[in-house]
């Protein structure tokens, strides 16, 4: 049944105020997007008033439905409706656009203003999180109530996207939009305004593909909208396709929508100029007459507009009270889910979660990839939360839960295809991965991970810059993490990636020296539920003597002394993962020569930043003579340990074609080489 049934006078003008809202707020904050919410208003209200499940009461809600704006720029058209829905925002807060401190900034930023599901702005990144979300909703579905037939769980909800040209260029929505139509995710609604205007003009200049077949060819149910005989939104049919969008389950629904940017403003609609900057009062004011308003006036609400639009809040809490019903009823047949339910709201991990995690012996040689393997599949037998997979290098990375067969819908022609499946295959498809897991950890109950080859996170780093953002748990693995890959080359080895990741602010680093130091980093990057980038060997590395060396529960420090010097120590050696059994031979080397060295194995350097600072001078005293840094990546951001006389063992170029061992020899990681620098320096 068509949502506008009870469409009335009072909605048509609850639109009118919403474009004004747009014009004002750019106006008054003299710069934004004013274009596109002008001509989404009447998509998002009714959206909001209609269609979209939600309590602005109770903005976490786990029935709600989620909304994500990936058009960021546009971010008035979100306000606008958390405005109306009484979310929070008022008038002042619109006022206040894009100004210090105010609850409307220019994007909309996750956990700043309630109602905001995920940080957009960059284009395509609000699709792909989206399509993470829809992922973990099914998979939170399969943990809670797999027995439910469909559509008939507490816990089926839809995940609603509105999005713009720009989106649908960017890469990342290709690629997560493709493994969308695979995962037949039908909680996935997606809304395309297609009005053809970004910041240089008309998109046909560089856009002219027909995005509807795309989207068929991926697999997805596609409805296409034509604009209405003046050029607006054709409401009734876009309803209709709405309508029809929702009843579709069994895949995801794109909805391609014409619209007319700024719509109806009589010189700026259809141009460039009214994409990104304010239209100026004279034609705000021609605008406001053409919508039946007051020229004069500004930010204007009327209280029966503003009376009759709260009313979403009735109809989410009458929604929120039949869902609790159900709620109750459910946890009364389930109460072994019920518990589960309760430990992931509270974010907690069960009681001797860690218990059975793999330890691991002096004398042997394990590549920390290989023991990250093993702690993954130990942690999947005590979190049945945590899931994850690679970007088509589960056997590389070490990224393999085979314990309930891999994350596919039901219809799949694949070997162990389980719509609840543990085991996710992302493809080739670093950019998506990144933003599929940032929507999984946005959902909010599970734990996820992806991972693929350290060189690789350049492919990612806006996903990964966007968890750092939004502070999200989410978990990147990168192996094959230095030179020490070895006959691959140059192009697969990382060289400036480690401080590249390391300038990202608000995400942890995490390099292990040995299998003990992977254990001991997987549990506390779980308890911290930071966002957090494990980098792992390709080579096996030796397995330190934790009975003669420093305690692998030191990771957590970020920093500690692995080995202590034979007296008061003349060098201080500071290393990370492959090459912290550099340094250890390296202290040996020394003390052939006399030279007392203590021996610091950093695994973490954000993490060591936390600590005291009383702590951080018994790990790297200031009085120490000289400090060395040891690893195998560019000597960026070293300085700060090891200070100006210090040395720095590091690559500056890139790596060759040959074997491990040759290629630390040859680029001077050699022990006896380093033993010698340190030597000269001293002297």
């Amino acid at each position: 049944m068509s949502a506008l049934e009870n469409w009335s006078e009072i909605d048509d003008r609850a639109v009118a105020y919403a474009r004004a809202l747009a014009m004002d707020a750019v106006q008054n904050a003299g710069h934004g997007h004013p274009g596109t919410a002008m001509s989404l208003a009447p998509v998002a209200y009714n959206l909001f008033q209609r269609h979209l499940v939600h309590d602005p009461a109770d903005p976490k809600w786990l029935g709600r439905d989620r909304f994500v704006l990936s058009c960021g720029h546009s971010s008035l058209t979100l306000y606008t409706q958390l405005f109306f829905s009484g979310y929070g925002l008022e008038l002042e807060d619109l006022k206040a656009f894009r100004t210090w401190n105010s609850l409307t900034p220019g994007h909309p930023e996750y956990g700043h203003t309630a109602g905001v599901e995920m940080t957009t702005g960059p284009l395509g990144a609000g699709i792909a999180t989206a399509v993470g979300m829809a992922m973990a909703a099914r998979y939170e579905r399969g943990l809670l109530d797999p027995g439910a037939p469909p559509q008939s769980s507490i816990f089926d909800h839809a995940i609603w996207v509105i999005c713009s040209d720009g989106d649908l260029q960017e890469g990342v929505s290709a690629e997560a939009s493709s493994l969308a139509g695979t995962q037949q995710l039908g909680n996935l609604k997606m809304i395309y305004d297609a009005n053809r205007i970004s910041i240089e003009g008309d998109t046909h200049m560089a856009f002219t593909e027909d995005v509807s077949a795309r989207y068929r060819a991926y697999g997805w149910n596609v409805i296409d909208v034509a604009a209405a005989k003046d050029g607006s939104v054709d409401l009734k049919a876009l309803d209709a396709a709405m309508v029809s969008a929702k009843a579709e389950n069994s895949k995801p629904t794109l909805i391609r929508m014409n619209s007319v940017i700024a719509w109806p403003a009589p010189n700026a609609r259809n141009t460039a100029e009214s994409h990104g900057s304010a239209l100026g009062a004279e034609e705000i004011a021609e605008t406001k007459k053409l919508l039946g308003l007051d020229p004069t006036e500004h930010f204007a609400m009327p209280t029966d507009i503003l009376q009759h639009v709260r009313a979403v809040k009735d109809r989410g809490a009458a929604a929120h009270k039949a869902w609790d019903e159900k709620f109750q009823a459910w946890k009364k047949s389930s109460a072994d889910r019920a518990e589960l339910l309760q430990r992931l709201i509270k974010a907690e991990l069960p009681t001797d979660w860690d218990t059975q995690l793999p330890e691991y012996a002096a004398g042997k040689d394990v590549a920390t990839r290989k023991a990250s393997g093993e702690v993954i599949t130990a942690l999947a037998k005590a979190l049945p939360e945590f899931w994850g997979g690679s970007a088509d290098l589960a056997g590389s990375n070490n990224t393999t839960i085979n314990s309930a067969g891999s994350f596919l819908p039901a219809s799949s022609e694949m070997a162990g295809a389980n719509p609840y499946g543990r085991m996710i295959h992302f493809g080739i498809r670093e950019h998506a991965m990144g933003s599929i897991l940032n929507g999984i950890a946005l959902h909010g109950l599970s734990r996820s991970f992806g991972g693929t080859f350290a060189v690789f996170s350049d492919y990612m780093r806006p996903s990964v810059r966007l968890a750092a953002i939004m502070n999200l748990p989410s978990i990147f693995i990168w192996s094959h993490d230095s030179i020490g890959l070895g006959e691959d080359g140059p192009t697969h080895q990382p060289v400036e990636h480690l401080a590249a990741l390391r300038a990202i602010p608000n995400f942890a680093v995490v390099r292990p020296g040995d299998a003990n130091e992977v254990r001991e980093a997987w549990k506390s990057i779980l308890r911290r539920r930071k966002p957090a980038g494990l980098l792992l060997s390709r080579q096996n590395l030796p397995v330190v003597d934790r009975t003669t060396h420093g305690s692998a529960d030191l990771v957590d420090k970020g920093a500690y002394i692995l080995k202590e010097a034979d007296g008061l120590a003349d060098v201080v050696l500071i290393a990370t993962g492959s090459e912290v059994c550099i340094a250890l031979s390296v202290q040996e080397a020394l003390a052939a020569k006399s030279i007392r060295a203590r021996v610091v194995s950093a695994p973490c350097l954000e993490w060591f930043a936390e600590q005291t600072p009383a702590y951080r001078e018994s790990v790297l005293p200031k009085g120490v003579r000289l400090k060395v840094s040891i690893e195998a990546g560019i000597a960026q951001g070293w300085r700060e340990y090891i200070g100006d006389s210090g040395i720095a063992i590091s690559l500056e170029h890139y790596g060759a074609s040959a074997s491990a061992s040759k290629l630390f020899a040859e680029f001077g990681f050699g022990a006896d080489v380093i033993a010698a620098k340190i030597e000269a320096a001293l002297h």
